[in-house]
């Protein structure tokens, strides 16, 4: 057997593969970003006009949202609280190192509300709710029930698209409502009753640290990861090709891609606010 003979076939056909592959991809990427940016845009503004106009399809909004919120909640609560311990843990550990044990509860705490809460909140919501509307819409259009929509007069992006996107936004902020409360609880729990810190120390310095801005960042946060979510999870469902293989590609597209965009946001969210709005007392 000349093994030497059938390994080079190979060899070249995955240089082949290769080669295609980095040529193809970068196009492919900016094509798939430029569709995502029209998406966004356009949702954001039929959402605008259709609420002005009073043309908003409320019921499919609350349907939609009711989903959403069936489907996250409980996996956000069992992430979020898991993830509040360890943060105490952490911070409990290297306040301890440097002297400054009282101020481990802030510290967890403002790590939760931050950075935790609304990030958590938009991975579950990616991994959740993106996948389950990207299998809906993916599973429409290889039936044709987008391209019969779209014959008959029914814009699919204001019936489909809006409500979802508006759903979407409202359920994020909701949650990381929610996550930040649970994380705040499970920190305060934890510092107290397990690394025996005292409950005035935790409040006192929590209260010295947050702030409302917090809050409202954490709030944006929220309202930007859910329209990442749903607008990627929405043009990954309507480009859908390929039959029901191809809807399983796009739904794994769709969450690889809003997990690696809500890390890159996130980092830039965390960095502007950090330049526009430093802290420069205790």
């Amino acid at each position: 057997m000349d093994l030497d003979g059938d390994r080079a076939p190979a060899i070249e056909e995955i240089a082949a593969w290769t080669r295609g592959y980095v040529r193809r991809h970068p196009r492919a990427s900016l094509e798939t970003l430029g569709r995502q940016v029209i998406v966004g845009g356009q949702a954001i503004r039929y959402l605008t006009t259709d609420i002005w106009s009073g043309k908003f399809p409320f019921g499919e909004f609350v349907r939609q949202a009711a989903f959403m919120v069936k489907t996250s909640y409980v996996p956000t609560v069992a992430v979020a609280l898991p993830i509040s311990a360890t943060l105490s843990i952490q911070f409990g550990l290297l306040a301890g190192q440097v002297g400054a044990t009282s101020l481990a509860g802030a510290a967890s705490g403002l790590a939760v509300i931050r950075q935790s809460a609304p990030l958590v909140t938009a991975i579950l919501l990616a991994a959740a709710v993106g996948s389950a509307i990207c299998s809906d819409l993916g599973a429409r259009t290889i039936r044709e029930e987008i391209d019969a929509m779209e014959v008959m007069g029914v814009s699919a992006l204001r019936r489909l698209v809006v409500p979802r996107l508006a759903a979407g936004v409202i359920v994020a902020m909701a949650l990381t409502g929610f996550s930040c409360f649970i994380g705040f609880l499970a920190g305060y729990l934890f510092n107290v009753y397990v690394q025996d810190g005292t409950p005035g120390s935790f409040m006192a310095t929590f209260s010295s640290f947050a702030t409302a801005g917090d809050l409202y960042l954490a709030m944006v946060k929220a309202a930007v990861f859910g329209t990442i979510v749903t607008v990627v999870a929405c043009e990954k469902g309507l480009n859908t090709k390929g039959g029901p293989g191809g809807v399983a590609n796009s739904v794994n597209a769709a969450v690889v891609a809003s997990m690696i965009l809500l890390m890159v946001v996130n980092v830039g969210f965390t960095e502007m606010y950090t330049i526009l709005f430093p802290r420069t007392t205790l």
